[in-house]
């Protein structure tokens, strides 16, 4: 009787088992499906733009909503260009800043530190559009955009009127914002580098920051993934972006002038979209942003993975 009890018992459990690896993998392909549907509705509602512009759509540089005419070469720009360069002024201070965390801070100094990082992070970003508006423009209308124009006006990146609001300020609030996203998952990476490459490291006679060397060598790859991700965030920035860059379609290699980006157009003009080729050209616009960013953080997490996995191996 005793025996029969326990087999029951281990019945259930087993059918329970079953139910619940059945339930998380339902809940598992359920996001994959989800991601492959929302591809399916934007190709779906850009279908009018693509067979009409097809793939100069990528190339053509006219945006005329009057005329129909929808090039996304300005907007494309416009992203990219405030993206890389967000990542170069961020990366090297989030690089900065999570050494000092993992590597020199002592434990009293790290976690309150680590958690004002991490805060940021968090931060709305409309809360840094009005940042931008009301600290941040005025101060590069009066001080910064003056000061290259008048050093280093010779070259194009800095000709143009002092207006405050274009590239320049969405390259810095991007930076701003990606910084906290960067530096933490790089500490992290640091963190997880075994404590015997230090110990070595200091064993052979290494200095404090040559064994930070050593081990930001060991984490590169972790680290470029952390870039990826950062720079997947500063691609799709909305809100903080078109409250500061102009928003206007133009491709000029001046910092001083105004600009697009795609999320930005798609803010704007998604709800003055009066006929159907125009809000199909912006579903299209959407589906570019769409794919550039599974992209870009698909290979930012196999990166990350890959250098976990390489440390755990280890």
């Amino acid at each position: 009787m005793e025996k029969q009890r326990i087999k029951k018992i281990s019945d259930l459990g087993n059918i329970g088992d079953l139910i619940f690896e059945k339930l998380t993998l339902l809940f598992a392909v359920s996001v994959f499906l989800l991601v492959l549907l929302m591809g399916y509705e934007m190709y779906s509602g850009s279908k009018l733009s693509i067979d009409k512009f097809g793939w100069s759509f990528l190339v053509n540089s006219t945006w005329d909503p009057v005329l129909e005419i929808y090039g996304a070469l300005p907007i494309i720009y416009g992203t990219v260009v405030s993206s890389f360069l967000a990542l170069i002024f961020a990366l090297p201070l989030s690089i900065g800043v999570a050494v000092f965390l993992a590597e020199v801070a002592p434990p009293w100094l790290e976690k309150p530190l680590s958690f004002l990082v991490e805060l940021l992070a968090g931060i709305p970003s409309v809360i840094y559009g009005l940042w931008g508006i009301f600290v941040l423009v005025p101060w590069i209308r009066s001080d910064v955009e003056p000061f290259l124009s008048d050093k280093l006006g010779f070259l194009p990146f800095f000709r143009g009127a002092p207006y405050g609001f274009g590239l320049l300020a969405a390259v810095l609030i991007l930076a701003l914002m990606v910084l906290p996203i960067i530096s933490s998952i790089t500490r992290d990476i640091l963190k997880s580098v075994p404590r015997s490459q230090r110990e070595a490291a200091l064993a052979l006679g290494a200095t404090r920051w040559q064994t930070s060397l050593i081990v930001l060598k060991d984490a590169k790859s972790g680290i470029l993934g952390a870039t990826m991700l950062g720079l997947g965030r500063a691609i799709g920035e909305t809100m903080a972006v078109t409250m500061v860059i102009g928003n206007r379609a133009l491709i000029s290699p001046s910092l001083f002038d105004p600009s697009y980006t795609m999320a930005s157009v798609i803010a704007n003009e998604f709800t003055e979209a009066t006929s159907e080729m125009y809000l199909s050209a912006l579903i299209q616009l959407a589906l570019v942003l769409f794919v550039i960013t599974i992209i870009i953080n698909a290979l930012a997490q196999l990166l990350v993975w890959s250098m976990s996995r390489k440390w755990k191996t280890a």
